[in-house]
């Protein structure tokens, strides 16, 4: 899964759009850019990020020939929550309130790279990225009122129907695994709204991050202890963890000081049309012109929902995302 998501929304105390990644869940400008990164054009940075995240797929998927999808995803999960500890070194200090969201968003890392990598083995990693794609896509429309979402909600769907409907068998199992990524997804999403409200910098995704390694540690040792005395699979996975989490922060934070949310999120719909360039050009996985077609109705679809705020006039109290519903619910629980 894309281990480093991207999805616009609104902060739930707050009319100000945020934006909310699987690498950071906070308020963007919290990382100092590095002096060549502020030398390079934002849309570079923007692509970049994506590059990395996908490259992270594609060595992820060299690596099912030495262990499965799911040592493959947790041995990722281990790692990157371990240089989330070491770097962020969060505070033990928290707030009692930010216990369960933290343990909901460490559950939702684990869970969604878990589903991602089992769907990244079954199909093609364009088609995953797309199916995946939908799930934030539908938290943000959910809770919307305006009658021009449902476009962007029939054009997503339109685009999964034209992307598992191809001339050769497709991996239903790994369609529902890539769904239930997006579902992931959706769910970090919720809890990393709240995260961020009841924690400093970057101290509650460090936890978070840290968690799910925790939880993934076991499922590593038991299902193949023994590949991790193979440096080349620890190599693998160390590499996983750089492309595909801290590389794409460390870009995303430098883009975000730039531009608005909205337009980050415009520029990071492009992820399943680059997901699929990469997985034709790496990974040799061609796909019929309907399916491309797919890949570019759910990008549309992503892109409209990113601009509908900003563009419907509206003073954004009409524009509420299911993450604010979901949010309040666990704050009054909690």
């Amino acid at each position: 899964m894309p281990s480093s998501f991207h999805r616009v929304v609104l902060d739930a105390t707050s009319d100000a759009p945020i934006t909310v990644t699987a690498a950071n869940p906070e308020l963007p400008g919290s990382l100092p850019p590095s002096a060549v990164a502020g030398r390079m054009p934002t849309a570079l940075l923007v692509v970049g990020a994506m590059i990395s995240i996908q490259l992270g797929a594609v060595i992820a998927k060299h690596m099912f020939a030495l262990a499965s999808p799911v040592t493959v995803a947790c041995a990722r999960i281990v790692l990157a929550g371990s240089f989330a500890l070491l770097l962020w070194r969060p505070a033990l200090r928290i707030e009692r309130t930010a216990l369960l969201p933290i343990a909901g968003l460490g559950v939702a890392i684990a869970g969604m790279n878990l589903c991602f990598y089992a769907a990244l083995d079954r199909i093609p990693l364009g088609m995953a990225v797309t199916i995946d794609f939908v799930g934030p896509l539908t938290i943000a429309l959910i809770g919307s009122r305006r009658t021009r979402d449902a476009l962007w909600v029939a054009l997503a769907g339109a685009g999964v129907l034209l992307l598992v409907d191809s001339d050769g068998p497709v991996s239903w199992t790994g369609v529902l695994f890539a769904v239930a990524a997006g579902a992931g997804w959706g769910a970090y999403i919720a809890c990393g709204a709240i995260v961020g409200r009841h924690t400093a910098g970057h101290d509650g995704l460090a936890l978070a991050m840290g968690l799910g390694g925790l939880l993934a540690l076991p499922v590593v040792v038991a299902n193949s202890a023994v590949v991790l005395l193979n440096p080349v699979f620890l190599l693998g996975a160390a590499g996983l963890a750089v492309l595909s989490s801290l590389v794409p922060h460390a870009i995303e934070m430098a883009a975000l000081r730039r531009i608005t949310p909205a337009a980050f999120g415009v520029m990071m719909s492009l992820e399943p049309a680059v997901a699929a360039g990469v997985g034709l050009l790496l990974l040799g996985e061609d796909m019929r012109v309907a399916q491309w077609l797919g890949i570019g109705l759910v990008v549309l679809a992503c892109a409209g929902a990113a601009r509908g705020p900003r563009d419907d006039g509206s003073n954004g109290h009409e524009v509420r995302y299911a993450e604010k519903a979901v949010s309040s619910t666990v704050d009054s629980a909690i």
